[in-house]
């Protein structure tokens, strides 16, 4: 018989940047979350909860008061609610899953509340959340996947330094079809460019 190997933990862990504050997940987000989740762009690329099912403000809650915080207490990543520290807007949710503590290796996933997108937010969120995995927390690899068609996603990739590996085909169920994937992985020698 084997031990079982103790499950790792990232460290509970807030974020500043210069606009954006990055904290857990609260009660006072659903509503932010579930507006967020329903439209319909935010719908087109991201099937959520499942595809083919509509997103409630049950879902809402339980993201933020149990899967959020289960992420991160099962070693599978962390979430974060990131917000406006000047006016408190909630800009999206944010975070780091699929874990591979053996490997060094996370993802990097999140949506942006229809209401921020197109200032720069998700971009100033994903340096700092890759910058901390790779330096603070010694990553070796962090992994974006966007869809294929999904423009905005694949900028914000481009424009926090992730370099583009190539393309998963068919990777990703829709609520109609899938789409496939591209990858794109920071590492920590991009970060010395």
């Amino acid at each position: 018989m084997t031990a079982t190997e103790p499950v790792q933990t990232m460290p509970a862990a807030a974020l500043a940047t210069e606009r954006l504050t990055l904290r857990t997940f609260t009660e006072g987000d659903i509503e932010d979350v579930y507006t967020g989740i329903t439209d319909p762009d935010t719908q087109r690329w991201l099937p959520l909860p499942r595809p083919g099912a509509p997103y409630t403000r049950a879902d809402a809650r339980e993201w933020c008061l149990v899967l959020a915080p289960e992420s991160r207490a099962s070693g599978d990543g962390q979430h974060w609610a990131v917000v406006e520290t000047e006016t408190a807007m909630f800009v999206g949710s944010f975070g780091l899953t699929r874990t591979m503590w053996k490997a060094h290796s996370t993802e990097i996933g999140y949506w942006v509340a229809p209401w921020a997108r197109g200032r720069g937010f998700a971009t100033e969120a994903v340096i700092a959340i890759s910058r901390w995995a790779l330096t603070s927390l010694g990553f070796q690899r962090v992994e974006l996947k966007a869809a294929a068609g999904n423009t905005a996603s694949r900028r914000v990739a481009e424009k926090s330094g992730f370099g583009y590996e190539g393309t998963e085909r068919n990777a990703m169920p829709l609520h109609r079809g899938r789409t496939d994937l591209a990858v794109y992985s920071l590492i920590p020698s991009d970060l010395e460019r």
